[in-house]
């Protein structure tokens, strides 16, 4: 019997055959995908209202910590079918793109290399970036609902594939503009025989990014 999406919530569908329903018993991963959505979703809107660059990042860094149990609590989450697991990971990713973010701008801010107008262009590139992979993620509760019927499994499962792929390249996208980023950072401090600052700050030489 071919599998059918059955659970829809804010975030995302977790598609399920019905002979797995009883796998649901330890959380509930539709609420929690909710909760990094909208997580999500509050970080691009306060990034793009809030003007001090060291006031915005405050602010994004306490929405992303108020949701960040979600995201905790959905990486727990084992016990899913496969195609249930693919629209986790999708889930997941976005929410790893708010975690770096916030983790990564967290040390930019408190870096001498960047400038104030540098570091308020960096954060809009980092929101830019996750508000993109918001919206595929919207776009997959808009198409794959239990209600519509309008799409077949296949078709479902193909606009699955297609968000999580869009959504990993956004994800190595943030990352590699992290890694710019931190590289002009220690190209600077390299001319100004300071690089140790900028190797403590992000990481030892084994967990540098360039």
């Amino acid at each position: 019997m071919k599998r059918v999406i059955l659970s829809v919530c804010t975030a995302c569908i977790l598609a399920v055959a019905p002979s797995a329903k009883a796998q649901f018993v330890v959380t509930d991963p539709a609420n929690l995908a909710s909760g990094i959505l909208n997580s999500a979703n509050e970080i691009v809107q306060t990034s793009s209202t809030v003007s001090n660059v060291i006031k915005n990042f405050n602010e994004v860094k306490k929405v992303y910590e108020q949701g960040k149990a979600y995201y905790d609590k959905l990486k727990a989450v084992s016990n899913l079918v496969k195609d249930a697991r693919k629209v986790q990971q999708t889930v997941l990713l976005v929410g790893n793109v708010s975690e770096m973010y916030v983790s990564n701008f967290g040390k930019m801010v408190n870096d001498p290399n960047f400038t104030p107008q540098e570091l308020t262009a960096i954060g809009n590139g980092y929101a830019a970036l996750l508000s993109e992979s918001t919206e595929l993620l919207k776009e997959l509760r808009q198409i794959v609902t239990a209600s519509d019927l309008s799409l077949n499994d296949k078709e479902r499962m193909d606009v699955i594939d297609r968000v999580y792929k869009e959504v990993k390249d956004y994800h190595s996208l943030v990352r590699y503009y992290t890694n710019k980023n931190i590289s002009v950072s220690y190209l600077r401090a390299k001319k100004k025989n300071d690089a140790k600052r900028v190797l403590d700050l992000y990481g030892t030489a084994n967990q540098k990014y360039w």
